[in-house]
């Protein structure tokens, strides 16, 4: 007889148990995200703009900028939510 049962999501360990770390944990996440997007969203912004910076360095420091972006904004929201949350599941899927 062979093993049928699949996974269709995992648990995710709480970072604290109580209310008001879990809005201390939420706030400094969501200051985290915000810092991110702001320096990165400039470092963007700036070699894009200036003619000047069209070198092979700063190519690799906006592509290193946009892939932070790219990996910020897939955790950090996540986190967020399940700090507000009373869910701790995330699907096998948005894994």
């Amino acid at each position: 007889m062979p093993n049928s049962s699949s996974i269709s999501e995992f648990l995710l360990l709480a970072l604290a148990d109580t209310q008001q770390l879990q809005l201390l944990h939420f706030w400094l996440l969501l200051g985290i995200y915000l810092a991110a997007l702001l320096g990165n969203g400039l470092i963007s912004t700036v070699v894009a703009c200036d003619h000047r910076l069209h070198t092979p360095m700063y190519f690799f420091l906006l592509n290193l900028a946009l892939l932070d972006l790219g990996c910020i904004s897939t955790t950090l929201p996540k986190a967020m939510a399940n700090a507000l949350g009373d869910t701790r599941a995330i699907s096998y899927a948005g894994c």
